[in-house]
């Protein structure tokens, strides 16, 4: 599937609508925000902003080059929680102006999760999306933003997602569904470094993902001392490259055991089919792979599709569930599934509505466009957006009482082809006062397949494990003035010992202070870089002086 080029701008418009459906909903309602009283009060914040600055770049290695360039930018910040309806957005598109060697640049970053609720029909819409800016290795290591002026190697990801859930009830049996309709694209690197002697890895162009599941069950206590469930769910994943397919299919039923008021044992068995399948590259005279003018593998739409990954037949999990509260929830599982054994769970913390501590264990096999939509879809609707002040790129994490606040650290390797993916991703925010801080750490493996006779059969069996951590701080100092700290830092493993492993980093302090009514001044000073195996480390110090004014 192939979007044209006003996807970008398309994207742009729905992250900026988002919040404003929920916004619509919201004035019809009573209520939003819980209270320490337990009721909701409505909290709605839209600051639309334009900005303008003065940036100096030093390249501290391998060169002493110097940079100058002119950022012009617009952008809007959007909180909205009521009743029914929560929605959260940070949309920002810049134009930089490069004198000398500095490169002219647009760009696209966002950020966006929205949840409406149709009130009393137990129907509920979620939407989300992604725009940001990376910078691409030629094993596949990807590293949030850009690096001053200098557009080379970098790239520009896009993820939109949306679809209904539905909760309901016919006497004692309680019905939920959920589908999930998502697309992402990676835009071509400019220019990609190569480790003497490799070749560049395929990187991920574009897909479309399906997701969906239904559940029939009975809670425990109704018409049997245990709860009992059966349900079936689909993911449907195409991708661009080499026209790869994941078609999984399962069935199962459950078992809800109450070992006490916070306390069950749960567990589980059905029955899944899982296809992986793709076609060959364009082979030229020599029998080698023709690579376009994009830099990926040219699929052969001619030859027949070919199994790289299949199974079908039993599925099994035990574990346990803990819920001593309604903020506080534990789940833990153990089982059997795509041939292995698997383990996946989550912990959720939320001692009051200003913290949270989230936990995240998964395991499942998807492509890079359906690990983001998944990461999207696991991000709270409320949360604060914070960005690098130099560049305007998001950070690894958000700050936010809910959900996987650390959808942009998961992004990892950017290698188009179909994976095991299995890790861990943590994360603690806070707001208290004037301060707000929030820190994320994860683990991410992936274990990729590919066909026999074809140009990905060198991949299979390959496993690429990154890991990654961000962490920021903003503290209000007076009433004129803030500052703002963030860092983040991520390391990769390449499967193929000839691409070399990295390391990436980022590095900003910024001081912000009110000149006047809606007028901001912005000093900043940021250091940024990667150090690679069998290449020069790349590494720059950046300043930047400039102003915003926002509208209220």
């Amino acid at each position: 599937m192939r979007i044209n080029r006003t996807f970008p701008l398309s994207l742009a418009i729905a992250l900026a609508a988002l919040p404003q459906v929920a916004l619509a909903q919201e004035r019809g309602e009573q209520g939003g925000e819980e209270s320490s009283e337990g009721v909701r009060t409505s909290r709605t914040e839209v600051v639309p902003y334009i900005e303008a600055a003065q940036v100096v770049t030093a390249q501290l290695s391998p060169g002493d080059d110097v940079l100058t360039y002119t950022q012009l930018a617009a952008g809007v910040d959007t909180t909205i929680v009521g009743r029914n309806s929560a929605a959260s957005a940070s949309v920002r598109y810049e134009h930089t102006i490069g004198y000398g060697d500095a490169s002219d640049v647009d760009t696209l970053s966002g950020i966006a999760r929205a949840s409406l609720a149709v009130a009393g029909r137990g129907l509920t819409l979620e939407a989300g999306g992604l725009a940001s800016r990376t910078r691409v290795e030629g094993n596949g290591f990807s590293t949030i933003g850009g690096f001053g002026g200098n557009a080379a190697s970098t790239s520009q990801i896009y993820s939109v997602y949306a679809g209904p859930s539905v909760q309901s009830r016919t006497g004692p049996v309680e019905i939920s569904g959920s589908y999930r309709l998502g697309y992402t694209r990676v835009e071509s690197p400019d220019a990609v470094v190569l480790t003497p002697g490799a070749d560049p890895v395929d990187i991920f162009d574009d897909s479309v993902t399906h997701n969906a599941a239904v559940r029939f069950g009975v809670a425990p206590g109704t018409v049997a001392p245990v709860g009992l469930g059966v349900g079936a769910g689909w993911n449907r994943q195409d991708i661009s490259n080499l026209d790869q397919r994941i078609d999984d299919k399962y069935v199962r039923a459950d078992v809800t055991v109450p070992v006490s008021p916070n306390v069950a044992l749960v567990g589980g068995v059905g029955y899944e089919d899982v296809q992986i399948s793709s076609r060959d590259a364009v082979r030229d005279a020599n029998n080698l792979p023709v690579i376009g003018p994009d830099g990926r593998y040219i699929t052969d739409d001619s030859q027949p599709r070919t199994i790289a990954y299949e199974t079908d037949g039993i599925i099994w999990d035990v574990g346990v569930m803990w819920r001593p509260s309604r903020r506080t929830s534990l789940e833990a599982h153990v089982g059997r599934r795509y041939g292995s054994t698997t383990y996946y769970g989550s912990l959720a913390y939320a001692p009051n509505s200003n913290s949270s501590f989230n936990v995240s264990v998964y395991d499942n096999i998807t492509g890079f466009g359906g690990q983001v939509t998944t990461a999207l879809n696991g991000l709270g609707t409320d949360f604060a957006a914070f960005r690098n002040p130099i560049t305007g790129d998001l950070g690894g994490c958000v700050v936010g009482v809910e959900g996987d606040n650390c959808a942009l650290g998961r992004l990892g390797s950017l290698r188009g082809s179909v994976f095991r993916n299995r890790g861990v991703v943590a994360s603690y925010s806070m707001v208290s006062g004037r301060s707000s801080f929030g820190i994320g750490a994860g683990y991410d493996r992936r274990s990729f397949i590919g066909g026999e006779d074809t140009v990905l059969e060198g991949i299979d069996g390959l496993v690429d494990e990154s890991v990654f951590v961000a962490a920021n701080f903003n503290r209000q100092l007076d009433r004129d003035s803030s500052l703002f700290a963030g860092a983040s830092a991520s390391w990769f493993n390449a499967g193929d010992a000839t691409l070399g492993d990295g390391m990436g980093y980022s590095a900003s302090l910024a001081y912000n202070r009110d000149l006047l009514r809606n007028l901001t001044a912005t000093a900043a000073v940021g250091l940024d870089g990667i150090s690679r195996d069998d290449l020069p480390d790349f590494s720059t110090a950046s300043a930047l002086l400039g102003l915003r004014y926002s509208f209220d």
